[in-house]
């Protein structure tokens, strides 16, 4: 079957959307302007999860070893992070000070300050972060923020697969399903659930709606509908909270809340317009990004961090909007590297393991 490149595309620009929201809101908190941050939330995360609805099938086997390589590719990512961070404070601690640390690490601002730096490694650290409990990564704090993703991506498969194959005449039921429980943890916030049951609740249902715009085009009378009921739904948003709401987009997004859900409408409506309307007939610089989404997705966590060290000395020269667009730049060019790398790394790391799996196979 031909890879369908809109798909890859629709991957790139995505990440390339998550590179620029962690740019404006990890470093960006210290010179960009709200309504910038704010306005870079508009393609978000959620069209990853309806990607994935359109690219997902019912095959359990299929779905589920695609999962186990994920896990061991980010058990690998894991694993060369925490040494990074372990010898890095090894070489501050050895070379300069613990003063010397303190103080690099507070580039990163007070709520993400080192809490524990010694040179004893923290196991349990690498430990947690294999079962995806995200304690922060000193050296790199946007690598671990980011990760919330994809503890929920690995629920939403699971669970989708499930339906897709042992209740594939009953997805609308599920589908409905989903869309009542998070209509209802909105209207009574009361009953909002801990955990991840909120976030799937919506993601379920937008990866849901993904599969079923699997293969389908959306009709061209349809179109000034769909951006219509967008239009009216951000009109009754700003009319019900008040024009402050915007301001608060982020805070309702974890989780997902009734501001942030409407805010998602626009790039969900235009991700599934262009869908089998867009032709991409060759690949490029985009396509390669969404084919290597999660190098790139591993990699801007590193990256992002990295550029704390460049804005830091240079927002008090600049203006925001001469900054931004320089610091976005380099974030691209530096995932773009180290996504290259941790391809390396993650080839190394599985040519290891299968060597270990030969010599320990009749053991």
């Amino acid at each position: 079957m031909q890879r369908d490149l809109y798909i890859d595309f629709a991957k790139g620009l995505a990440t390339l959307s998550i590179i620029f929201i962690h740019t404006a809101f990890w470093s960006g908190q210290f010179y960009i302007i709200p309504e910038i941050r704010v306005f870079s939330l508009v393609f978000d995360v959620a069209l990853f999860y309806a990607l994935s609805g359109v690219t997902s099938g019912n095959n359990i086997e299929k779905t589920l070893y695609r999962l186990l390589k994920l896990q061991i590719t980010y058990m690998i990512f894991v694993t060369l992070l925490f040494f990074l961070d372990y010898f890095f404070k090894v070489f501050g601690l050895t070379f300069f000070s613990l003063e010397w640390l303190q103080s690099f690490y507070s580039t990163f601002g007070s709520k993400y300050s080192a809490t524990s730096v010694s040179t004893s490694p923290q196991w349990q650290n690498l430990g947690n972060w294999y079962l995806h409990e995200y304690t922060n990564a000193d050296t790199f704090p946007v690598v671990m923020g980011s990760f919330w993703y994809l503890k929920v991506y690995y629920i939403l498969t699971v669970f989708g697969v499930l339906i897709l194959k042992f209740f594939p005449k009953h997805i609308n039921w599920f589908l409905g399903i989903c869309i009542a429980l998070t209509i209802l943890f909105n209207v009574f916030p009361e009953y909002y659930p801990n955990g991840q049951v909120g976030y799937v609740a919506f993601y379920m249902a937008i990866f849901l709606i993904g599969n079923k715009m699997k293969g389908k085009k959306v009709p061209t009378k349809m179109i000034p509908v769909l951006y219509g009921l967008v239009a009216a739904a951000l009109f009754w948003m700003f009319w019900y909270y008040g024009n402050e709401i915007f301001f608060k987009i982020n805070k309702k997004k974890f989780p997902p809340q009734t501001p942030y859900i409407i805010w998602t409408f626009f790039s969900l409506t235009t991700l599934f317009v262009f869908y089998n309307r867009l032709k991409i007939t060759k690949d490029n610089f985009i396509t390669y990004i969404g084919k290597n989404a999660i190098f790139f997705y591993f990699g801007q966590g590193i990256s992002s961090s990295l550029v704390y060290f460049l804005v830091v000395p240079m927002k008090e020269s600049l203006e925001w909007w001469i900054l931004m667009p320089i610091i976005y730049t380099i974030n691209v060019i530096l995932a773009f590297v180290i996504s290259a790398g941790l391809k390396k790394v993650d080839t190394t790391g599985w040519n290891i393991l299968a060597y270990l799996r030969k010599k320990t196979a009749h053991l």
